[in-house]
This record gives C-alpha cells, structure tokens and sequence, in this order.
C-alpha cells in the first residue's frame, strides 16, 4: 500500500515526481525517496519521516535528470527509517527499484542470493527483488529479460518500477496483485500506483493488468506478458477526474473537506440511475445479471460496514438472503454457493488485496460477481462481471468518509432496483424512495455545518473520555461499528461499536461516569429497545449522547438531532455526524487527521 510514481520526459524529473509523491502520501508516510540517473550513474536520495524530510534533502542537490522513480513508504518488511526506505539498489549500484507489495519468499530467494556474493543493507523484501534482477543482468541478460526471470521465481504482490544507469531514459514496470497505471502526456510518460500522481500532466491512462511487464522509452511504451514477453496491445483510456476534486480547496484537512463533499457525491450517485419524474430507479450496469436468489458480500473495513448496512435493505425490500463476509477470512474457508447466488465485491479503491481475493475464489466455482468501488479501472472492477461505480471522485483522507456515503447509496439503489424486479417492493413504495433520495442532497446541505458545530460542542465535552461504547439497533447497528472505527482510526481513542442488545452480554461491564456511550437512533421501529439499554447505562452513571431525530424522546440522555428523514435516509444524517465528531476529537487532540498513524489508504497487501 506504499505510492509510486516514475517519470521519462522532458521535463525536470525529481520536480515531476516530488509533486506526484505529494499526491501519493495518503498511500503510505513513514519514508520517501527518489532516484534518478546523473552522469552515468544512479543518485538515490531518501529519508526517514513524512515527505516534508525528503523535500528538505533534494533542496540543495541540483540535477537536471529527465528520469527517475519515486516512492513513499508504508512499512510491511523492516522498521521505518532511512536504510529500508525506498528506492534499493543492487550491489552494482546499476539498479534501483521502488516497490509496493510483499514478496512472501523473500526469505529463501535472500538465502539463495547470499549464497551466489549477493550482500544487502536493509531488512526489506524489496532489496531482494532488485539484487535476483541483477543477478540475471550480471549473466548477461538484457534488463528487460533479467525482470522477466526475476518476477518467475517471485511469490507475493507486487507493482514495481525500476530504472538502469545503463538506459537512463527508460523505466521498466511490472505488476501482480498490485496497481500500477501508466499516464501518457504530452511532455512524457508516468508510471504510478494511482491516477492522482500524474494528474495534473495527463488523463490519458494505460491499466496495467496482473502479470504484465512495461517498457516505457521519453517518447513509446510497450507492454509484455511478464512470463514469456509476448508482445501486448493495450488502448489508452481518459479519465475525467477533476484535479480540484483532489485538492483541499481552502479546507484544514481532506477529511473535512470530503465529510462537506457528501451532498454533492449523493446527486452525482443519483445522476442516471432515478427518474424523480416516473418515481423509479434504473441501473443500467446490472441489467446483464440476472436477479439473485441470495447475495455474499465481500468488504472490509469501512466497506464491510456499508455491505452490512446494506444487508437489512436488500432482505427488506427484495427478500433476498444476505451474507456479509470479512473478505480477510472469506478466502481461507471453504465455502459452497447455492445456485442463483451473487457476489458483491464492496471496496473504494478496488485494489483491495483480501476482497480481490475473495472475488477470485466467488468467479473461479462459476459464481457471477458485482464490483462496487470508486476507482475506473481499478484490479476489482475489470476482474467483475459488472461493475457499478459510486461516483465519489477521489478520496484523499485515509478515513473514508464520502465513500461509505456513496456505496450506501448504491447499495440502496442496488435493493430497490431488485425489490421492484421481484414484485417485493411497489411501485408506490419505489415511488417514495425516489422522492425522498431528490431531496437528500439538499436535506444534507443545509444540515451538515450546524452538525458541524455541535460536533465541535460534544468533542470538548468528551474530549477527556478514557474510552466510548457505540450503540446501534437495525441499521443503526452498521453505523455504531462505523463511528467506532472512525474515532479510534483518527484520534486514537479506544472505541468499540456494538448492537444495543449485546451490550449487557458484556460490554456494560465497561460502563462508568469516564466511559460515555454514544447511541445512534433513526427514529424506527427498534427505538423502544435501544432505550431500554440506554436505561440500563443511565443507571450505571454512564454518560449517554444520543444522535436521533428531534421527534425522538429520550429524556435520560443528551440529545443531538439530525433531521428527521425517513427510514432509512435517516442514516445519511447520522453519518456524517459520527465522522464530524471523530474529526473535531482528533482536531482537539491534535492528531494528523489525514495521516493516521500505521494506516494507508489503499491495502493492498493481505
């Protein structure tokens, strides 16, 4: 889940590839570096830290380089410091390569190497894959052939870019289980592990799919199959993003700015898919599946909770079975699919490691699959039957916030669209929804900034809490989990999200006057029950904040109202509350919202 981003062109190489990396550090922030030829040999400059730390060391190195590879590090072999920051060299020094993946042999290919002269300097698996590359080199094989019977002893993810000192116009690239895309402008080519890297030079993208091999030159590229080098044709696609869309835009952190995005991202979700007019939904993506019998959802994460949310829908509008599988432990059992059964692959990035997974083992027993993710092109939406796309734009914060909007909104639209395909849901009842969706947008804009304030309110209050309990009935449930994960994600506040009932199987054994519970109510059928255990705090001192509609009553606790949508658009009120009140608790405590320690936006290693 670490970023890459190289460069051949005309341009100043290590100017191009800073700002890319600048783009690229929500994927991984504990070490940077770049490496570039310079008359005739390699000049590899990295440090430790955010990549403010590498910025400072490049200000007083002057190069005037048109090539060179770039890398910002989250760490998975080897702690975060200088010596297994990225980019590694051979011994030779006539190679170096950025990497991101685990190469899960890397042990017995060290042991092989070192056996063969080979010495190494770090603890990363990385620096192992460019000495097994040099070691073909020093036998005389071309680099691009030398890649090729590297990567056919390789075990693991991978997505790599590498330069020589010997060809200091070319990169070489490679992928497996991992992103890697290809940017064609006019001033030269980019090779990245994502689209916002190169996004201010070009829309113009190449996917790289699994087990392929580039060859990019200043002014052609060329693709290969990894294994036996046959030539590949491959058509540049353009993406339409908007490069403001990944900018803070006036705001202190991403995060906020993509909370305050979600009325915005709800009209672009709608775009296409209702007709306020006839009162109906039309997907056109899932039109070429047929309807399911039942649906296992594969997320995780925050994805695992939207697909959970989902799950009360789909039962109660379409009557179909729902199983939400953590994709992490989906694809180490053995599993039997029933016929007319669907899979739902659930993932923002589409790059995933553990749901790509998953969707894998769904497509290989004959079982059809949906990808649900934000990015074109990603590795899940091209390996899908149908792709539906939640049109979020980008994401830049590691806490997603908008994008757990946008696949509860497909996935909603997703239930009603089968619910009416299967005679469940009227057409009167469709009809509803569809009204109610065209004025969510606007329902949420003018909700969101006095939300806002109150979460600023509620996080000086509790900002001393030694811990929170997250209560939740029905789909209430999915969103305590959800608020939970956020504020302890971002603030590093212990947080544990739990269905209302459970909580005296347990958890209230945790409850006390420095131990608040924070409960999420729509103002649903299930109100009743979550107040019984709510009684059941009070009268343990525990602090309660309750966030409900105004109509809901609940006397023994302190009230934040949302508006009082109906079920269940009363969740895309209650969302953007949880996330606002994780926001201004890490605010206050002065965390690095955008950058919390240890996470990276992407995972894409297992």
């Amino acid at each position: 889940m670490c970023g890459i981003i190289a460069y051949t062109g005309t341009q100043q190489a290590v100017s191009v590839i800073l700002d890319g990396l600048k783009r690229l550090e929500y994927r991984g922030y504990d070490s940077a570096g770049i490496a570039y030829p310079d008359n005739g040999n390699l000049e590899v400059v990295k440090s430790s830290g955010k990549l403010h730390c590498l910025e400072q060391s490049l200000s007083c190195i002057p190069t005037e380089a048109r090539t060179g590879i770039g890398h910002t590090r989250w760490a998975t072999h080897g702690v975060p410091n200088q010596i297994n920051a990225h980019p590694h060299l051979d011994g030779s020094q006539t190679i170096s390569l950025v990497h991101n993946g685990i190469i899960e042999n890397h042990a017995i290919l060290k042991h092989w190497l070192e056996a063969r002269g080979h010495h190494f300097v770090s603890e990363t698996d990385t620096e192992v894959l460019v000495h097994l590359i040099a070691d073909y080199t020093r036998q005389g094989y071309s680099v691009t052939n030398s890649l090729s019977a590297a990567l056919s002893h390789v075990q693991g993810s991978f997505a790599l870019a590498l330069i020589s000192s010997q060809h200091p116009g070319c990169i070489w690239a490679a992928r497996h289980a991992s992103p890697l895309v290809l940017g064609s402008g006019p001033n030269g080519y980019f090779v990245a592990s994502d689209i916002p890297a190169f996004l201010p030079h070009t829309r113009d993208v190449v996917f790289l799919e699994d087990d392929e091999l580039l060859v990019v030159e200043p002014s052609s590229w060329r693709l290969y199959r990894a294994s036996s080098l046959e030539p590949l044709s491959r058509s540049v696609e353009r993406v339409e993003w908007d490069l403001q869309a990944a900018e803070k835009g006036g705001y202190p952190h991403f995060m906020l700015k993509e909370i305050q995005e979600q009325p915005r991202v709800i009209q672009d979700c709608l775009s296409g898919r209702i007709d306020s007019v006839q009162g109906t939904v039309t997907i056109a993506e899932v039109e070429q599946l047929p309807l399911p019998s039942r649906i296992r959802i594969l997320a995780c994460g925050t994805s695992f909770h939207a697909g959970l949310w989902a799950k009360y829908l789909f039962e109660e509008w379409a009557d179909i079975p729902v199983e939400v599988e953590i994709a992490s432990e989906f694809r180490y059992r053995n599993i039997s699919f029933s016929p007319g059964e669907l899979a739902l692959a659930i993932s923002q990035s589409g790059e995933t490691a553990d749901t790509k997974a998953g969707l894998d083992i769904a497509r290989g027993k004959g079982v059809p699959v949906l990808g649900l993710c934000n990015v074109l092109g990603s590795s899940i939406a091209r390996a899908s039957d149908a792709v539906l796309y939640t049109q979020a734009g980008p994401e830049i914060s590691v806490a997603s916030t908008k994008a757990m909007c946008s696949q509860m909104l497909a996935l909603l639209l997703l239930a009603v669209y089968w619910g009416r395909g299967k005679g469940v849901l009227s057409r009167e009842a469709e009809a509803e929804i569809v009204a109610g969706l065209g004025a969510l947008p606007g329902d949420l804009e003018s909700a969101i900034p006095p939300m806002r304030a109150r979460a600023q309110d509620y996080a000086r209050q509790f900002k001393q809490a030694k811990g929170f309990l997250y209560l939740g009935r029905g789909l209430a449930y999915p969103l305590a989990l959800e608020g939970a994960l956020k504020l302890k994600e971002i603030s590093y506040i212990h947080a544990e999200g739990y269905a209302a009932g459970e909580m005296k199987h347990g958890p209230i054994a945790l409850v006390e006057e420095d131990f608040p519970t924070c409960a999420l109510d729509l103002g649903d059928r299930v109100s009743p029950k979550l107040f019984s255990n709510l009684q059941e705090i009070r009268a343990r001192q525990g602090p309660v904040l309750l966030l409900a509609p105004e109509e809901v009553d609940f006397a023994e606790a302190q009230h934040w109202e949302i508006p009082g949508l109906s079920w269940p658009l009363a969740s895309f009120a209650v969302l953007p509350a949880i996330q606002l009140f994780a926001y201004e608790m890490a605010v206050l405590w002065d965390k690095d919202v955008d950058q919390p320690r240890n996470l990276a936006k992407s995972v894409t290693v297992e």
